[in-house]
């Protein structure tokens, strides 16, 4: 307004009081402003022009960027209200952005390329903002100034900025005199695109300008490609095969640059690790074997740790943790993501938690926010924290479908289902299951199916059906035989080891627990230790059979892990209930009750309640003729009314069929039925009746 009132004219009677607003340039503000700097000295126009393009207002690179005379030369646009010295006199503002519109206008583009180059030269010191100015002062290609660029990019990548990076790298393949230049800083672009900032789009919409063949020709397109492939359409085949080639082809490791056989390498593992196969994990090692030992975070060790948890070195921990300890003010996210990738095999990820959830809060890492999502779910799973792991599956599932990563999705769908399983939600495990059964199993990625049967296994043992859980446990591994690159054969071995001794098999549950036991991962985290002792406990001889147990629950650290401990009580109380130590075992079952009570483990409770109450600590049942039922004919009758045959019975309560037989063959008349058709509603009928002296 005050622009406008300095150029008001009057016409017509001087005496009206009507007063015209002016027509044409006068009406446009900025016009207004360009006219005052046009009235400036040239030398005055050339620094605002600086200032203007620098951006920040920063005295120092003016200073530098201006040359000889230094900034006296700003005077007259100070005195014409133009630009003001801040108070420290430290910056120079432009006290309108119309007035830097204006100074950038009035310049021609040469002019602004000049003072580009003058800038980037003051800018020595500051890859980022050197680059970018080096690639406003360039119009035709040049390698020099495209490595520039791209060491700008890979700055800002670290600093946080994948935005910046994907567009910096874009512009320094427009600059790129090389072909092969041109597409490895394009791949580089797009893959920042997909992992980082999980724009799928964007990296597609990139991948197309990449010209010249297949994409295995080259490692950088064909590290991209594959990810697309693989996190998109679930493709590990092509994924695969794109990256080997590409390997094959490439030059020796040594002759690589780091970062790109890098980001190969991890993707190839990742790969695998989806696969599961060993057709893909065979290749991936023979090239892993040409590589020396490295950063426990590296790609390499990944591969490594993935295909054997037990050749994890007490040195290997030791690196990892310093690693983790480094985090804390890491900004560069892909750092974060594979660290904490390596800390959720070795349970180190509580330490890693502040720095993913940074990843997550910040918001400028789309793509990595997926992964640590899985590693809040993971953190979450790990320490009982059901619910809390459930909603982190839930924002991951649904950011994965709004982004189009259906690979992460289904692993949210896996911890969707174990925090079902734990909770005894059948049904939205079965689900959850189902959904990754459904999307990875045409797709053969056993990983994602041994998932979902761990989920399920996880399930039926909670709900005490063994049979279906040593189903599904056994699909994960043969009992006794842990294979190579399958951590779920670990993950899901107390299930396995539980499902067998309590369906009859004793010989293969004390195989599992050896084997277990000879894979050498009882030092990698107290989990682990825990892991090893309970199925050891489990299957140990009756006179080694406390002593096992209270190992277990003796082990330091042991009470980071709630419901593995109260796991092991409930073995424990179970154990001693089938030696008719009830006194004992009324100790153990109740601690073990408290334990899944308190995490809402329904059907674990549910589980250690039963037990109890065939301890003969519970209420007395009376049938209908008014004679009470013991505890192990009540829990034989409740059994036999799930539809479970006497063998079945037997076997899971260690007992023999003839056993089973007699004790319904004394329930019927107890509940005046003659029939196992009716058992389920005269259970449900019964009257109860405290026992005296209870």
């Amino acid at each position: 307004m005050l622009e406008f009132a300095g150029s008001i004219h009057v016409s017509g009677d001087r005496t009206s009081n009507e007063a015209r607003w002016p027509s044409g340039p006068g009406r446009d503000v900025r016009a207004l402003y360009g006219a005052r700097v046009e009235r400036l000295p040239p030398r005055t126009r050339d620094l605002l022009l600086l200032a203007a393009l620098e951006g920040s207002g920063d005295i120092g690179v003016l200073q530098a960027a201006g040359g000889p005379g230094g900034l006296g030369e700003l005077s007259p646009a100070e005195r014409d209200h133009l630009i003001m010295v801040t108070e420290d006199g430290r910056a120079v503002r432009f006290r309108h952005p119309l007035v830097r519109s204006a100074v950038v206008d009035g310049s021609t583009g040469e002019q602004r390329r000049g003072a580009h180059r003058r800038l980037a030269d003051a800018l020595a010191d500051q890859p980022e903002r050197r680059g970018d100015h080096l690639a406003r002062a360039t119009t035709v290609p040049d390698e020099a100034v495209a490595a520039v660029i791209e060491s700008a990019a890979v700055a800002g990548l670290r600093r946080g900025d994948a935005d910046g990076a994907v567009a910096r790298l874009r512009h320094a393949a427009e600059l790129s005199p090389g072909r092969a230049d041109r597409r490895r800083r394009l791949s580089q672009a797009a893959y920042i695109a997909a992992w980082v900032s999980g724009h799928l789009d964007l990296s597609h919409e990139i991948m197309r300008e990449v010209q010249g063949g297949p994409a295995a020709r080259s490692l950088s397109s064909a590290t991209t490609a594959g990810f697309l492939a693989l996190v998109t359409e679930g493709d590990v085949d092509t994924a695969h095969a794109l990256l080997r080639e590409a390997i094959e082809q490439a030059p020796a490791p040594s002759a690589l640059p780091p970062q790109e056989l890098e980001n190969a390498l991890f993707i190839l593992t990742l790969t695998s690790v989806f696969s599961g196969r060993e057709e893909h994990w065979r290749p991936l090692l023979d090239v892993l074997d040409q590589l020396p030992e490295t950063s426990p975070s590296a790609a390499a060790s990944l591969g490594r740790i993935h295909h054997d948890l037990g050749s994890v070195t007490d040195e290997t921990l030791r690196r990892l943790d310093e690693e983790i300890l480094r985090l804390k003010g890491q900004s560069d996210t892909d750092v974060v993501i594979r660290t904490a990738l390596i800390a959720s095999y070795l349970d180190r990820l509580p330490d890693c938690r502040e720095a993913v959830l940074r990843v997550i809060r910040d918001g400028g890492a789309v793509g990595s926010s997926m992964p640590a999502l899985i590693f809040v779910a993971i953190d979450h799973m790990y320490a009982s924290r059901w619910q809390a792991s459930a909603d982190a599956a839930a924002e991951l599932i649904a950011l994965c479908e709004e982004m189009g990563y259906q690979a992460f999705a289904q692993v949210g769908h896996y911890f969707a289902a174990m925090a079902a399983a734990q909770r005894g939600d059948l049904d939205v495990c079965q689900e959850h299951c189902r959904s990754i059964w459904e999307w990875s199993g045409p797709r053969d990625l056993r990983r994602l199916v041994n998932h979902a049967h761990q989920a399920a296994a996880r399930a039926a043992v909670g709900a005490a059906d063994f049979e279906t859980a040593y189903r599904h446990a056994t699909v994960i591994c043969t009992p006794g035989v842990l294979p190579p690159f399958n951590p779920d054969a670990v993950l899901s071995a107390p299930d396995l080891v539980e499902a067998a001794l309590r369906s009859g098999r004793h010989t293969e549950a004390r195989r599992h627990a050896e084997a277990i036991r000879d894979a050498g991962i009882g030092h990698l985290s107290s989990r682990f230790a825990l892991t090893v002792a309970t199925v050891m406990a489990m299957t140990a001889a009756p006179e080694d059979m406390a002593r096992s147990f209270e190992e277990a629950l003796g082990l330091p650290g042991a009470g980071q892990w709630p419901f593995e401990v109260g796991r092991v009580h409930l073995a424990y109380g179970e154990a001693l209930r089938r030696q008719r130590l009830n006194r004992e075992a009324r100790t153990q079952l109740t601690a073990a009750r408290r334990h899944f009570e308190e995490l809402g483990a329904r059907p674990w409770e549910a589980r250690a309640a039963a037990e109890l109450r065939a301890t003969g600590m519970t209420r007395t049942v009376r049938g209908r003729v008014g004679e009470a039922l013991t505890p192990q004919e009540l829990e034989v009758a409740g059994l036999a009314a799930k539809g479970l045959s006497n063998p079945q019975i037997a076997s899971r309560l260690f007992l023999s069929a003839r056993t089973v037989s007699s004790h319904l063959y004394r329930v019927f008349p107890k509940l005046g039925i003659t029939s196992r058709a009716e058992l389920r509603d005269a259970l449900g009928s019964l009257p109860l009746e405290p026992p005296a002296g209870l």
